[in-house]
Parts: structure tokens; C-alpha cells; sequence
């Protein structure tokens, strides 16, 4: 077996004393890409290697601490976009790429020839959302916001990386006086905090000891509150596209029925909940005429 070879089993050994096999072994193999600079393929059809492995140990022991190895790296790979992360930002998830497809799905209903269509972002993070829409759609004006300073830092990062041109904008959708308050926008889409505080004890230890809390999670007494709000902002502003104006969140699936109520009661029609690659109702989507 070569070095290279060696060295994977030797990771993915240690590793699976905290990972599930599967995990590990894919843990094992973007260490050695990252490592080598060489793709798997490369790797198993046996490219010369230079790579000094001699701070390979560093790397794994970190990871049995579960720190996220896309924090190690410093980048993930999201629905083909090379994602910068740090511990400012969320590290994409499947399920928010679920959000962005569901997004295009509606480009149908979603279009109008004389107008441009504007796209909101709230809770931006690393600009995932933002830049797949725009990567997707060059002719939209996309606008994403948080209120983290240093998130939105990575996020016009990953748009220069990416090659878009997005506005990204430190703002609270809680001050009245934001001025994204006085903007037109056709599509709100949001990944806000929704996971309650009593979940915490539920949670892996990647996550819940490196992930920014203020991206995940909201009191339990209040778990709506950033739904609510989103919500109503956008009911209250006029759209550039008659009967044209949509609303798309990913969401905790312990609140589907509240959320799909919350819409309703808000004035919104046309709503859908989608379910995830592991079956929960993650995806909800309304429309204002």
C-alpha cells in the first residue's frame, strides 16, 4: 500500500473512534486532497507525492475535539461553490441547498420580461444563498444582510471568489430604522436561528461548541420570532412585480402547522411545505398578491 494510502487508513482509524466509519473515511480522504492538493481520483491512480505529513496529527487531533474540519480548512464545497467559513459562519448544509433548488424551481412563476427580479437574503451568513441565486441567475439584483459584522466580511469574500456581484450590508431587521425597510423586493428568502435552547442536549459537539450560537438558536418561548418578523416586514412592502411576491424560509421541522398558520394569518397565499433529503418538512413558501 503506498504512503499516501497509509496515511488515509491511519486518519480514518483514528477518527472512527468518534466518527461513524463513513464519515471518517470521508473526513480521511479531504484531508489528503487539502493536504496534497490532488483530487481523489489523482490520489488513487497514484500521482506523485511531495507532501510532508508531518502535521497530519495536529489536524486529526483537532477534529477528535470535533472542531468542524470546513473551520480547519477554512472553506466547504456547497451546491458547486467553493464556500469560505469561519467560526463567524454557519457551515452550509444540504438542506439549505434544498432551499436554493426549491428557489429555481419557481423561476417559472418567478419572472417577469420587463423587470428585474430583487432578492433579500436575511441572515446572510457566508452568502451561500445569495451567491447560488445569483451564480444561477446573473440577471438579478441580490441583496444580503446580517448583523454580524464579521459574517458579512467571509460573505463579500466568497462573492469575490465566486465571481458575482452581490450587496451585502450589515443590518438588523429589528431596528426600525434599517433602511432595508424602504426597499422593493420580489423574493425573501431566509435561513434564520431556529433551533430552541432546550435542544441544545440533542446537539453534536461540532456544532454546538463551534457554531455561532447567535445563528442557531432562539428562546424556546419565543421560537418564531425572526419568522414573525421577516414576515410582516415583507407583507407591508410593495413588490416591482404584480401578484410576483414570494417568501421562502428553511425552518425547524418541530413547527411546520405553526408556521404554515403564522403565513396565513400574515396575508400570505400559495403556501408549501417542502420536505428535506431526510424526509422533514424543512422548506416553507408563501406568496403576497
Amino acid at each position: 500500500m503506498s504512503n499516501v494510502k497509509c496515511q488515509i487508513s491511519n486518519i480514518q482509524r483514528q477518527l472512527e473512534a468518534v466518527y461513524p466509519a463513513d464519515e471518517a473515511r470521508e473526513m480521511a480522504w479531504w484531508i489528503m486532497e487539502e493536504e496534497t492538493g490532488l483530487s481523489r481520483s489523482q490520489i488513487l491512480t497514484g500521482c506523485k507525492i511531495t507532501t510532508n505529513f508531518s502535521h497530519l496529527q495536529e489536524i486529526v487531533e483537532r477534529l477528535l475535539h470535533f472542531e468542524p474540519i470546513q473551520y480547519i480548512f477554512g472553506h466547504t464545497f456547497w451546491a458547486g461553490l467553493d464556500i469560505k467559513v469561519t467560526p463567524a459562519t454557519l457551515i452550509p448544509r444540504p438542506e439549505t441547498a434544498e432551499l436554493v433548488e426549491r428557489i429555481l424551481n419557481q423561476q417559472s412563476k418567478i419572472k417577469n420580461q420587463k423587470s428585474k427580479i430583487h432578492v433579500l437574503d436575511v441572515g446572510t451568513g457566508s452568502g451561500c444563498i445569495a451567491i447560488a441565486l445569483k451564480k444561477a441567475h446573473p440577471e438579478w439584483q441580490v441583496t444580503g444582510i446580517d448583523i454580524s459584522p464579521e459574517a458579512i466580511e467571509v460573505a463579500r469574500e466568497n462573492a469575490r471568489r465566486n465571481n458575482v456581484e452581490i450587496d451585502f450590508l450589515v443590518a438588523d431587521i429589528f431596528n426600525q430604522k434599517s433602511e432595508i425597510k424602504n426597499q422593493k423586493y420580489d423574493i425573501i428568502v431566509s435561513n434564520p436561528p431556529y433551533i430552541r435552547e432546550s435542544e441544545k442536549s440533542s446537539m453534536r459537539p461540532n456544532v454546538l461548541n463551534y457554531e455561532p450560537a447567535t445563528a442557531l438558536f432562539v428562546p424556546d418561548n419565543d421560537p418564531l420570532k425572526f419568522y414573525r418578523h421577516i414576515a410582516e416586514l415583507f407583507k407591508n412592502q410593495k413588490s416591482k412585480i404584480k401578484n410576483q411576491k414570494y417568501l421562502f424560509f428553511e425552518m425547524n421541522e418541530a413547527f411546520s402547522e405553526e408556521m404554515k398558520t403564522l403565513l396565513q394569518q400574515a396575508g400570505y397565499i400559495d403556501i408549501q411545505i417542502t420536505r428535506d433529503i431526510y424526509g422533514k418538512a424543512r422548506i416553507i413558501e408563501g406568496r403576497m398578491a
